[in-house]
C-alpha cells in the first residue's frame, strides 16, 4: 500500500504540492487524475524518492522508498518511456536493470514476452517508436516481478490492440493482489479500467473516491428525450412545454433533447399532453469526462480562448439552441459556462465566462469622391543605351530566323 501523509514540495516560492494525503490500497485499479501543472508527477517522484519532500511523508508498504530492502523486487515505475540509452538494445537495457536489481536474466526474456517486443529485442532502442517505448518501459517496471507498479500515462502513443492490451494488464496485475496506481489524462481509458480514483488541483486533494461515487457527486442525471425526425414542429413545441414546467432543456447534435431536473414520468406525461409522439425517453448518467471537467474547471491554469467567429454564429434559439446549427453538450445553457453548480451548491467562481461578441461598428457613409487629376505629362524619352547592352530582337524577326533556321 502507498500512503501518503501531508505531503507538501515547494520549489523557491511555488507550491507543486499542497499538504496532500491519501492512500493507494492493493487488489485495485487507482487512478491519478488531475490537470497539467496540478502536481501528479511530482507527487509520483516523491513516492519513488527522486524528489525530497518539504514537508509530509510518503511510505510504501510502511517504509520510504529509499528504505526498502531490494527496491526494484518490490516496486516498478514507468514514469518517463524515453530514459533508456539509445545505443542499447531492448534485451540489453532490460539486463543491465535485471543485473543492478539481482534478478535472474530469464526474466528478460519473460518480459519481453509480456509486451510483446521479442521480435525486436535485439534492436536498437533509438529506432523504436513512442509506443515501442512504452512497451519497453512497462517490461521495466514488471522486470522484478513487484507487488507495487506506478505508471505515468502509460497508454501514450499505443494503437488500440495496445491500449487494451495495458488496460487488461492493468486489471489483471490488481485481480491478483498488487498495488497498481496509474496516472492518466484520458478519462475513457480511466472509466474503465480503474475502480478508484485520487484527483487533485493545484497540488491540493478534490477527490478520494470510487469512479461511480465520483460521477455520482459531481453530475446530474438527465433524460435523453427524442421526437421523429419528421416532425420538427413537435421538437420544439416539446422543449417549449418542457421549459414551462421548468426543465432545462438543451439539444444535442442529433437532434435529441437533454432534459434535467425533471423526472421521466413528468416528461411522458407533458409529451402525452402536448399531443407529441416520442421515439426515445431514456435516463443517462453523466461520462466521467463530464464529472471530471465539472470538478476540475476552477482548478486549471491553461485555457484556451473561445474563437467567437462574429458574424458567422447563428443567434440561438428561445430555449437555449439554434435551429439547424451544431449544438454544443454540456450542463448548462450553451451561452456561458457548460457546467452550472448543481441545485443547492454554490456556482464556481473560476468558471470560465464567454465574452461578449463586439458590436457591430456603425455603417461610415462614403464621401464624395474627388475630382480626378489632370493626367500627367509624358514622360521624357530614355536615352540611348550603352554599345554593349543586349538589345532584344523585334518577335517578327525572332520568328523568321526561326523559320530560315528550319
Amino acid at each position: 500500500m502507498i500512503e501518503a501523509v501531508g505531503l507538501t514540495k515547494r520549489y523557491g516560492a511555488k507550491t507543486a504540492v499542497h499538504n496532500l494525503s491519501f492512500q493507494v490500497r492493493p487488489g485495485a485499479v487507482t487512478g491519478f487524475l488531475g490537470p497539467n501543472g496540478s502536481g501528479k508527477s511530482t507527487t509520483m517522484r516523491m513516492i519513488l524518492g527522486l524528489d525530497t519532500p518539504t514537508s509530509g511523508h510518503v511510505t510504501i508498504g510502511g517504509h520510504p522508498f529509499r528504505g526498502l530492502a531490494n527496491a526494484p523486487r518490490q516496486v516498478g515505475a514507468l514514469l518517463d518511456a524515453k530514459a533508456v540509452h539509445g545505443g542499447r538494445s531492448a534485451r540489453l537495457h532490460l539486463l543491465s536493470l535485471a543485473q543492478l536489481g539481482g534478478i535472474p536474466a530469464r526474466r528478460v526474456d519473460e518480459v519481453l514476452g509480456v509486451v510483446g517486443l521479442q521480435n525486436v529485442a535485439r534492436k536498437r532502442s533509438k529506432g523504436f517508436s513512442l509506443g515501442m517505448g512504452q512497451r519497453l518501459g512497462i517490461a521495466a517496471a514488471l522486470l522484478g516481478d513487484p507487488q507495487v507498479l506506478l505508471f505515468d500515462e502509460p497508454v501514450n502513443g499505443l494503437d488500440p490492440e495496445g491500449i487494451l492490451w495495458v488496460r487488461n494488464l492493468m486489471k489483471q496485475l490488481a485481480a491478483e493482489g498488487r498495488t497498481v496506481f496509474v496516472s492518466s489524462h484520458l478519462m475513457s481509458e480511466m472509466a474503465v479500467t480503474a475502480d478508484h480514483l485520487i484527483v487533485i488541483g493545484r497540488g491540493q486533494l478534490m477527490a478520494d473516491m470510487s469512479v461511480k461515487d465520483f460521477i455520482s457527486a459531481n453530475s446530474a442525471d438527465f433524460a435523453r428525450v427524442r421526437t421523429p425526425d419528421t416532425e420538427p414542429e413537435g421538437r420544439e413545441k416539446l422543449a417549449a412545454a418542457l421549459a414551462e414546467a421548468g426543465a432545462q432543456v438543451l439539444s444535442e447534435p442529433d437532434g435529441a433533447l437533454r432534459v434535467t431536473g425533471v423526472p421521466l414520468p413528468r416528461i411522458s406525461d407533458i409529451a402525452h399532453d402536448s399531443d407529441i409522439r416520442l421515439w426515445e425517453l431514456s435516463p443517462h448518467q453523466a461520462s466521467l469526462e463530464e464529472a471530471y471537467m465539472r470538478m476540475t474547471q476552477g482548478a486549471v491554469d491553461y485555457r484556451s480562448t473561445a474563437d467567437q467567429k462574429a458574424g458567422l454564429q447563428q443567434p440561438a434559439g428561445p430555449y437555449g439552441y439554434a435551429p439547424g446549427a451544431p449544438q454544443q453538450q454540456g450542463w448548462g445553457a450553451p451561452q456561458g459556462n457548460p457546467y452550472p453548480a448543481l441545485p443547492g451548491e454554490q456556482p464556481n467562481p473560476y468558471a470560465q465566462q464567454q465574452p461578449q461578441q463586439p458590436a457591430m461598428a456603425p455603417a461610415v457613409t462614403a464621401a464624395p469622391a474627388a475630382p480626378a487629376a489632370p493626367p500627367a505629362p509624358p514622360a521624357p524619352e530614355a536615352p540611348d543605351a550603352p554599345v554593349d547592352a543586349p538589345v532584344s530582337a523585334p518577335a517578327d524577326l525572332t520568328k523568321r530566323d526561326s523559320e530560315d533556321a528550319r
